[in-house]
């Protein structure tokens, strides 16, 4: 069975529903006997209020009703239309059926009627088609008179009609008709090239026309704008492009004017590569591009429209053209003057208030953005061109300093001396001043330039310094066949060593830049290697003065008390006095070596096994003489100002204690003193020394030998080999002086 629920209106429904709601909320009122007291105004209350919902329910009924019925009324009117117009329609579609035989007639018309406009069309034209040629002859004599404007008006008009036609036959398709529509306008062709010609001539009369003459120049410009913008109107309809468009002419002018201005300057057959050809024609384009900047900043710019910034574009076109025309230059083999001139015009001049940076082209001129005139890499392949053209230019006139140096060697008479008596020459002023001014040269240019020269310099002045020592060995070599020739050779060997003292005080004075001055140690060395050099060959003449007296040692004559020694003095003394004209280091650096040549020569002839003490008493003889000699040699070489902490004298007298002593059986205690303090002595030397005595049996010698066999010597750093250098015995081999300082 169904519930009572499903059977119930929807009235009965709401009411039920209504009812539930009202016993709810009246259980929840008057659950309490003191709210009974308000129950009479509760049901007015709710009586008032159901009666306004009731109102209310009624007027929207009402209203909905009243629309309803509204509704239906215009439905029924459209009703009744739609039918009315649907019988007009199917009256209108028999009227139709029954005309259609007569629309065929009309087609014909329509035909004929579209024939009609098309000979219409071509009867308006056919006047301005008769007098095409008329009109080609007449443009041409306006061009031939100048007259462009009315020239290139009349062009414009025929290029126009044969446009027109040329598009009428492309809307219908007759393609075949082009070629006779084009023979016929033949002469267009022409009138154009002869135009384009005129104006092209212009341009790149421009910057001479602009300043006497600019309303050509001005024609010119306004006729590429006038073609230019029918090119932006044919372009941008893109239905039919006429022959020959786009003309671009505005590009071409701007093409004209680069080549004009690239001819102008930089197309030169030859540029003389040679420094003063090069410098006229640097500077001849320098004042040429800025006259002409100027032109174009203050004449042409008024004569053409904003947007063809016609200075920025002749600005890059000068700039670019310069950028090429050197690197052609620098293909050439320029010489050093040529390869210095283009450096410092392209990164000095170019960028100066002289040229690109002038007050009158400023601020509108501006070359920074364009980037450099020579590209870095470049700029470094020209330096290094630069630098080999001035090494070579060095390297000569070092040579001819050398020859010249060498010759004054010979002459007859004694080298020049400054105010302080110390014997010179010009070579070191000469050879510095040159390296001086070619370093400074560089300085105008670039550090990085300067810093090539510079090193540059420091290699050619100790390749010199070579050439020096090899000419110092000729020079040498031809004393020794004759030593009358040269005839003032010590003074030469002295000037040298002035000379090559003032080389190396000046050396670190070559770079402006102190920071940056400091010497090779391979520059240090060939300074050092030339001193020696000189200073051995003085210390060679020198013994070949001693060698005399020496090969006089030791000698009963000598011990007897003869003038050796005293002659040696004199001999010592003549060459000290020439050593007064170097400098004191060089001049204390002689008198040691000397000293340490004299002591070594002194020793090598004692031990060449010449004699042999037979007694005690020539024991006591020769321990005299050594301490006489020893101590007059030790006053003469104080006396010529060389203090006895840096004489080799001592050797000579520690060699007489140990040939004064008594009691062979204490020579051990003694040679060990005498080795440890000369650390270089050999066995041999002390068996010599042994067999000077004359004394010495062969198990005090064996005791000694072997004592020093024990005690192995090793000497300090600072030590001056002495007995190093003496052989025993003492071959027939010339002397070779030891190699620490003058070898």
């Amino acid at each position: 069975a169904s519930s009572p629920d499903e059977e119930w209106p929807e009235a009965e429904k709401a009411e039920k529903l209504a009812r539930g709601a009202a016993l709810k909320w009246a259980s929840g009122v008057f659950y309490r006997p003191e709210k009974l007291e308000g129950l009479r105004q509760y049901r007015s209350r709710e009586t008032q209020r159901n009666s306004s919902i009731q109102s209310r329910l009624k007027s929207t009924v009402q209203s909905y009703l009243e629309g309803v019925s509204a509704g239906l009324e215009q439905l029924r009117s459209a009703a009744q239309e739609v039918q009315s117009v649907c019988q007009d329609l199917g009256a209108a579609r028999w009227a139709l059926l029954d005309s259609a035989d007569r629309f065929q007639g009309l087609q014909q018309m329509r035909a004929l009627m579209a024939e009609h406009v098309q000979l219409a069309s071509v009867v308006q034209v056919l006047p301005q088609l008769f007098s095409v040629h008329e009109v080609f002859s007449h443009t041409l004599q306006l061009l031939r008179g100048q007259h462009l404007l009315e020239a290139h008006a009349e062009l414009m008009m025929m290029e126009h009609l044969r446009d027109d036609i040329l598009s009428q036959l492309h809307l219908r398709g007759l393609s075949g008709a082009r070629a006779t529509v084009l023979s016929y306008f033949g002469g267009l062709q022409e009138l154009n090239k002869s135009l384009a010609k005129q104006l092209w001539d212009i341009v790149g009369s421009s910057l001479q026309l602009v300043r006497e003459d600019p309303v050509l120049f001005v024609t010119a410009v306004r006729i590429i704008e006038r073609e230019e913008k029918i090119d932006d109107t044919l372009l941008l309809e893109a239905t039919f492009l006429p022959p020959g468009r786009p003309k671009g002419w505005r590009q071409k002018f701007y093409q004209v004017l680069q080549d004009t201005i690239t001819g102008a300057h930089f197309h030169a057959a030859h540029v003389d590569a040679e420094g003063p050809g090069l410098a006229r024609h640097l500077a001849a384009l320098q004042k040429d591009i800025v006259s002409e900047l100027r032109v174009v900043k203050d004449l042409m710019v008024q004569c053409v429209p904003a947007h063809y910034n016609i200075l920025s574009i002749c600005t890059a076109t000068y700039h670019q053209a310069l950028t090429s025309h050197l690197q052609d230059i620098l293909r050439e083999d320029l010489d050093k003057q040529a390869l210095f001139l283009l450096l410092e015009w392209a990164l000095r001049v170019y960028h100066s208030p002289e040229m690109m940076g002038h007050p009158d082209l400023l601020p509108e001129v501006d070359v920074s953005a364009l980037g450099p005139l020579m590209s870095p890499e470049l700029v470094d392949q020209t330096e290094r061109k630069y630098v080999v053209k001035v090494k070579a230019s060095v390297l000569e006139w070092m040579q001819r300093t050398l020859e010249v140096e060498f010759k004054e060697w010979f002459r007859e008479e004694e080298p020049e001396t400054d105010h302080q008596g110390f014997f010179q020459s010009a070579l070191p002023i000469i050879v510095m001043q040159m390296l001086k001014e070619n370093i400074q040269v560089a300085s105008l240019i670039t550090d990085s330039l300067q810093q090539k020269v510079y090193n540059m310099a420091l290699e050619e002045l100790e390749a010199f310094l070579g050439r020096l020592r090899e000419a110092l060995v000729q020079c040498g070599k031809e004393h020794q066949k004759d030593r009358t020739i040269p005839k003032y050779y010590v003074s030469y060997l002295l000037a040298v060593l002035n000379n090559n003292l003032a080389l190396s005080s000046s050396v670190s004075s070559l770079h402006p830049d102190a920071a940056r001055r400091e010497v090779p140690a391979s520059l240090r060395a060939a300074l050092d290697r030339t001193q020696k050099k000189a200073c051995q060959l003085l210390l060679e003449e020198l013994l070949l003065d001693l060698q005399p007296f020496c090969l006089q040692l030791p000698s009963h004559k000598w011990l007897a008390g003869s003038q050796l020694v005293s002659s040696m003095c004199e001999v010592i003394d003549k060459y000290a006095k020439d050593f007064a004209h170097v400098r004191k280091p060089i001049f204390t650096l002689l008198l040691m070596e000397s000293e340490l040549l004299v002591v070594s020569q002194y020793l090598r002839a004692l031990m060449q096994k010449k004699m042999v003490c037979k007694s005690e008493e020539e024991r006591g003889q020769l321990c005299d003489r050594l301490l006489q000699d020893a101590t007059q040699l030790r006053e003469l070489f104080c006396g010529l100002g060389l203090d006895q902490s840096q004489q080799s004298l001592e050797a000579v007298f520690a060699l007489s204690e140990l040939i004064c002593l008594k009691d062979p059986a204490l020579l051990s205690l003694e040679v060990l003193g005498f080795i440890t303090k000369y650390p270089d002595v050999s066995d041999e030397h002390i068996s010599t020394l042994l067999d000077l005595r004359g004394d010495v049996s062969k198990e005090v010698r064996h005791m000694v030998l072997e004592m020093m066999a024990q005690h192995p010597q090793v000497p300090p750093e600072s030590y001056r080999p002495i007995f190093s250098t003496i052989l025993v015995p003492m071959p027939e081999l010339p002397f070779c002086l030891r190699k620490g300082k003058c070898a």
